[in-house]
């Protein structure tokens, strides 16, 4: 009786330690679904392939513009360096939930960005960031361009200047020079 009694702790003991491991292994294994990093769907290529096809953005003495200073909180925007950045735009809502992008997404990309969808850019390398226009008064009325500019240039490599920022995680760059004349 004690025999079996002994045999049966051993067993759940050995259960238990096993599930122990297993949980401990879920911890440290990437997320169902999850994607290792790069670029998503490396086969669907941008219109042209990785050669830069052109320029979006302006370089600005000051990265963020006098109406994004006075709408910031005690005239302080959130920190931003000014950068240079290779890469394909896309729509990003099409491009983090089903991965499509390149030329052969191109007709349905266009559409979402003419519908309000967020624009991105993803670089070679698969870093991906979101892209606006950087004037924050114009942005919010209405009166800037780059949302036209970035469907005409959907699916296509291009440089692109602005200002970067990033927060927890989340990187964008603002695009100046977009200010309806």
């Amino acid at each position: 009786m004690i025999r079996k009694a002994a045999l049966s702790l051993l067993a759940v003991c050995v259960a238990a330690g096993i599930a122990l491991s297993q949980d401990k292994m879920a911890d440290k294994a990437p997320a169902k679904g999850a994607t290792k990093a790069g670029i998503l769907q490396p086969g669907m290529e941008p219109t042209g392939g990785w050669a830069t096809q052109g320029d979006i953005g302006q370089k600005a003495d000051d990265p963020w513009s006098n109406t994004t200073r006075a709408a910031s909180v005690d005239n302080k925007p959130v920190p931003g360096k000014s950068v240079t950045l290779t890469g394909e735009i896309l729509d990003l809502s099409c491009y983090l939930q089903l991965g499509k992008h390149g030329d052969k997404h191109s007709s349905c990309g266009k559409k979402c960005i003419a519908n309000g969808e967020p624009i991105g850019l993803v670089t070679k390398e698969g870093q991906v960031y979101l892209l606006m226009a950087e004037e924050h008064d114009p942005r919010r009325d209405g009166q800037v361009s780059f949302r036209k500019a970035a469907g005409d240039n959907f699916a296509k490599v291009m440089t692109v200047t602005g200002t970067e920022t990033s927060i927890n995680g989340v990187k964008a760059v603002y695009v100046q020079g977009y200010l309806n004349k």
